[in-house]
């Protein structure tokens, strides 16, 4: 099919909590790698230790000897040596990538952007959620930092063009589907209320480039080589 236009050029290359399927996920290694691989952006969760750091880990749980303890239960300095703050993130990585932060601990909300905003990044920042009504709340305090409502088509119950009304009113900027929920017709709709689309879970190549001949305006991939082949032969 002939390719549909997207709304960013190029559309964003997220590495899916780093390049996870090249490195353990959420770890420095991983955020340094993806951006070696390519990547224009990068993905990870946030969660708020005890002591008010914002950090980056999908589970939000560690394992202390026999027991498993929750990550807003402890200080920084009692987590794993592999988990790093969002702080550490910006000093190895620097700043000139998108950041895609799933929002897992609401609370992580202000310090996450505090932590955004003196590294110089909070333009580049997209904070997800599934929740539509919290995302609403905070669109004062995010500023310049985007808000991405992250769902399923089946998630919808008056339909994706009510939905997509919703976003436009709410000040959400972005609507994020599995790679799966994904058609030229959806993207086509939430365009024309001027919202972005992105798509998680493409991890092969044919994926990535049909959600992007769909006109996607952003892909999550664990396969950061894959991910950069498929922008680039839809990109020349």
């Amino acid at each position: 099919m002939a390719r549909l236009p997207s709304m960013l050029h190029p559309p964003i290359a997220f590495a899916h909590r780093g390049a996870s399927a090249h490195a353990p996920e959420n770890t420095l290694e991983a955020f340094r790698l993806a951006l070696r691989l390519g990547a224009t952006g990068l993905e990870s969760d946030v969660w708020l230790t005890a002591d008010g750091t914002p950090v980056l880990d999908h589970g939000g749980r560690v394992r202390q000897g026999m027991r498993t303890r929750t990550i807003a239960s402890l200080a920084r300095d009692a987590l794993p040596p592999h988990i790093p703050a969002l702080q550490d993130l910006y000093a190895e990585c620097g700043s000139e990538y998108e950041l895609s932060l799933d929002l897992k601990d609401p609370s992580a909300a202000g310090a996450t952007l505090a932590v955004v905003r003196a590294a110089g990044a909070a333009d580049r920042l997209w904070l997800c959620h599934p929740d539509r009504e919290l995302l609403a709340s905070l669109r004062a305090e995010a500023g310049d930092a985007r808000l991405v409502h992250s769902t399923r088509l089946r998630n919808m119950p008056h339909g994706p063009e009510r939905l997509a009304a919703q976003l436009a009113d709410d000040g959400i900027d972005v609507v994020n589907l599995h790679r799966s929920d994904w058609t030229g017709g959806l993207t086509t709709l939430f365009h024309r209320f001027n919202r972005l689309t992105f798509a998680w879970a493409a991890q092969h190549e044919r994926m990535l480039l049909d959600l992007l001949d769909m006109g996607i305006d952003g892909v999550y991939s664990d396969h950061v080589d894959r991910m950069m082949d498929a922008v680039r032969a839809r990109t020349r």
